[in-house]
C-alpha cells in the first residue's frame, strides 16, 4: 500500500473511532444496518463512532464535547507551542490532530462560503495550519536525515508524521548508500 493508501486508511480509522457526544434532546434507539445507536436522553454523555456523531449532529440530536473538536483558540496554542520548541524538538499534538484539522478547515471554508464575514477566520486558520505543518515537516525531515532515531525521540510524531518520517528516512539512506557506493567504486578503480 502506498503513502496515499496508508493516509486514507488512517483517516478511515479516525472516522470509525469512538468520540464522546452530549445529547441535545431525547431520541429513541436508531437501528442501522448492523449497528444500533441510542436511545439518547437530553444532557447525557454517550460514546459513538465519529461518523455516527457527525450524522446525529446534522439532525441536532447530539453535539460534540469541546475536547473532541479543534477550534481557532486551540490552533493558536498549538502554533505557539510548535514555534517555541527548540530545533529538533517536536511537541505533542492532540490525538487525531490531522483528521480533526482537515475537518475543521473544511467546516470553516463551508461556513465562509455561506457567510462571507467568516472568510477572515478561515484564512487565519488556514495560515496557522500551514505554518504548523511546515514547522513539523522541517523537524521531521531533520530527524529523518540524522542517524536512526529512538522510539523516545519519535514519540511525539503523529501516525501521519511517522509514515512520512519512515519514507524520508528510507529515501535518504538509500541516497547516502548510493553516494558512498559510488565513492568506493572510484577508489577501487584508482588502486
Amino acid at each position: 500500500m502506498g503513502v496515499t493508501g496508508k493516509l486514507k486508511a488512517l483517516d478511515f480509522m479516525f472516522e470509525n473511532s469512538p468520540v464522546k457526544v452530549i445529547a441535545n434532546r431525547n431520541c429513541p434507539e436508531i437501528k442501522l444496518a448492523g449497528l444500533t445507536v441510542g436511545p439518547f436522553e437530553e444532557g447525557n454523555e454517550y460514546e459513538v463512532f465519529y461518523w455516527v456523531a457527525r450524522e446525529l449532529e446534522k439532525f441536532g440530536v447530539v453535539r460534540f464535547r469541546s475536547e473532541e473538536l479543534l477550534d481557532l483558540t486551540k490552533l493558536y496554542k498549538i502554533h505557539w507551542k510548535e514555534r517555541v520548541q527548540a530545533a529538533g524538538q517536536i511537541s505533542e499534538l492532540p490525538k487525531d490532530f490531522y483528521p480533526k484539522l482537515r475537518r475543521f478547515l473544511l467546516e470553516l471554508k463551508e461556513d465562509a462560503a455561506k457567510h462571507p464575514e467568516k472568510m477572515r477566520e478561515y484564512e487565519k486558520a488556514k495560515q496557522l495550519a500551514t505554518d504548523i505543518v511546515n514547522l513539523r515537516l522541517k523537524k521531521t525531515v531533520s530527524l529523518a536525515s540524522a542517524p536512526a532515531q529512538t522510539e523516545h525521540t519519535l514519540r511525539n510524531l503523529t501516525a501521519e508524521e511517522k509514515l512520512l518520517y519512515e519514507q524520508i528516512y528510507k529515501l535518504i539512506n538509500k541516497w547516502k548508500n548510493q553516494m558512498l557506493k559510488f565513492e568506493e567504486t572510484e577508489e577501487n578503480v584508482n588502486d
